[in-house]
């Protein structure tokens, strides 16, 4: 006889099934630590009750003043208490949260509020100058309010009222929205244009919910611990850690800026367990130390993602105390999907054999349901033999709901049943991913694969490289060739010559994998610490055309 699982009596009911939200993280944070510090912001301090209690005026203001259920509301600011308070705030009201990248230029806000279509736009008064420009742009305005904060610099009032003024309005007794679907969506995040304008990807609250509990679990982060804001709130909802500290009940240390010197200083100063951030941050933790010749006098857990890290970074940064995290990701899965999972037996492994381990890409997270480096046509997997390249893919409850307004890319992006990231990668034997290039970076030339990773890595292991960057450059014989673009450590300008590089690296990488081409300079880079290669491309297409 067979069981009847599926009777009347063994349905959903609200005593047994409620959509999955990470709203609740912060509403338990009230309740079981009312009077812990939740927020640190210069001299500000602010309990999770007050942050609770702000959470949910915002909410009801925002609901008083006509936002209605689906209906966007951006923020232009850094890391602060009141992007904290909108990552709980607006989506309590119903509404989509809608983070803004603080570098965008006025042409870039403006396509990106008209095509939200936002209702309500919070602006930090620092950026009040571009937020100008951008609404001068826009035929329909939102309703704009101006964030007042005492350790930002310069700007003007552009609203009609301050964050301040507006969230008095709201009413703390109001009720906040609950989702009826976890599938609803929670937040808008716009990926970086490379060839026209960005897709905004919408986040959902399971995976939003997931995600979250997924860095607390892989970060290992419990109520003791600190957490600075060295990632852009903007990017991937910060990864989600804008929510995950809820959830523990631990502390948000808020930094508008990414300056070395600060962020020594707010872990002596704060107790800082945990950060996170790209490769880039690693490097410019890396020359402040040895400028000032400084260590950590505890261990801090940094986990970093947005590029490949060079394994000698990796190695670098251990050096100096931190307890290194690589992860890997993309917006469109929520940002956090996999992790190189360290095996004890690793420990005692040489230092470089180590970092070249870290280095990895690694394994599927807790919460990413399944992973495959295949065929981006048959979907065939590659062997684990650690050579074979495929596509990074992934499916499961953290991909994105899709691009708004935008079903031809959605479809693209999940043909065949898969997320496809456009990342191309080997397996190791121990089932252990490497990413070897972007789809669009790999070098061709004469029918040979040269991965631009392979080559950046052996420059960053030259002690005057603070950064470098390799892309493809046509070649009328081979196809394209390799050129690199190298940033040095501070002191080395001037000493450092096109010339020596190329022979570091004739001793590092076979011959045809050697750049034709060094050119040497600041790289200009995103706020999340990537290179847009399109721009370093053009600008080699440029010199060409000069030349």
């Amino acid at each position: 006889m067979t069981l009847n699982l599926d009777a009347d009596f063994l349905q959903r009911r609200p005593a047994n099934h409620r959509p999955l939200t990470p709203l609740n993280f912060l509403l338990r944070a009230a309740d079981v630590f009312p009077d812990r510090v939740a927020i640190i912001h210069g001299q500000e301090r602010r309990t999770w009750r007050q942050y609770a209690h702000r959470c949910r005026q915002l909410a009801s203001a925002l609901m008083r003043s006509g936002i209605r259920r689906g209906e966007a509301v951006a923020i232009l600011a850094p890391n602060t208490p009141a992007m904290l308070e909108a990552h709980f705030g607006v989506p309590m009201a119903g509404a989509l949260l809608n983070t803004l990248n603080i570098r965008l230029d006025a042409a870039a806000i403006a396509f990106i509020l008209t095509h939200c279509e936002a209702k309500v736009f919070l602006v930090d008064k620092e950026f009040s100058g571009v937020a100008r420009a951008a609404l001068a742009q826009m035929e329909t305005k939102p309703l704009v309010i101006d964030i007042e904060d005492a350790l930002g610099e310069g700007g003007e009032r552009i609203g009609q009222y301050t964050y301040e003024e507006f969230i008095q309005q709201g009413r703390t007794e109001d009720p906040i929205y609950w989702p009826e679907d976890e599938f609803e969506a929670i937040t808008l995040n716009y990926t970086s244009g490379t060839t026209g304008n960005p897709k905004g990807v919408l986040y959902h609250h399971r995976g939003a919910y997931l995600i979250a509990l997924g860095q607390l679990l892989h970060h290992k982060m419990d109520a003791d611990s600190v957490y600075l804001w060295t990632l852009p709130m903007f990017h991937c909802n910060g990864w989600c850690f804008s929510w995950a500290v809820a959830a523990v009940g631990g502390t948000h240390v808020c930094l508008r800026k990414v300056v070395a010197d600060q962020i020594f200083e707010a872990i002596e100063t704060h107790g800082v367990t945990h950060l996170c951030g790209a490769p880039t941050v690693l490097g410019m933790l890396i020359d402040s130390a040895a400028g000032a010749g400084r260590t950590l006098t505890r261990p801090v857990a940094v986990m970093t993602a947005g590029a490949a890290p060079p394994a000698a970074v990796l190695k670098e940064t251990e050096a100096l105390g931190f307890r290194v995290r690589h992860v890997y990701g993309s917006t469109e899965l929520h940002s956090v999907t996999t992790l190189c999972d360290w095996h004890r037996e690793w420990d005692h492994l040489p230092p470089d054999e180590r970092s070249r381990k870290m280095a990895r890409q690694g394994v599927r997270t807790a919460v990413t349901d399944a992973m495959i480096v295949a065929d981006p046509i048959t979907l065939e997997p590659v062997p684990h033999n650690g050579a074979a390249i495929g596509e990074v893919m992934f499916r499961g409850s953290i991909g994105m709901k899709g691009y708004l307004k935008n079903p031809a890319a959605t479809e693209e992006a999940f043909a065949g049943g898969w997320y496809h990231t456009g990342d191309l990668a080997v397996v190791h034997e121990d089932g252990y991913i490497e990413i070897k290039d972007r789809s669009k970076d790999i070098i061709i030339s004469g029918g040979e694969n040269i991965s631009s990773i392979e080559i950046e890595d052996v420059l960053f292991k030259h002690p005057a490289v603070s950064y470098a960057a390799v892309i493809a450059m046509k070649n009328e014989r081979w196809g394209e060739r390799p050129c690199a673009f190298v940033e040095l450590k501070p002191g080395f300008a001037g000493g450092v010559t096109e010339k020596e590089l190329l022979e570091f690296c004739r001793a590092a990488l076979a011959k045809f994998k050697v750049p034709d081409r060094v050119i040497l300079g600041p790289i200009e880079r995103t706020a999340t610490g990537k290179v847009q290669k399109f721009k370093l491309r053009q600008l080699v297409q440029d010199s060409e055309q000069n030349t």
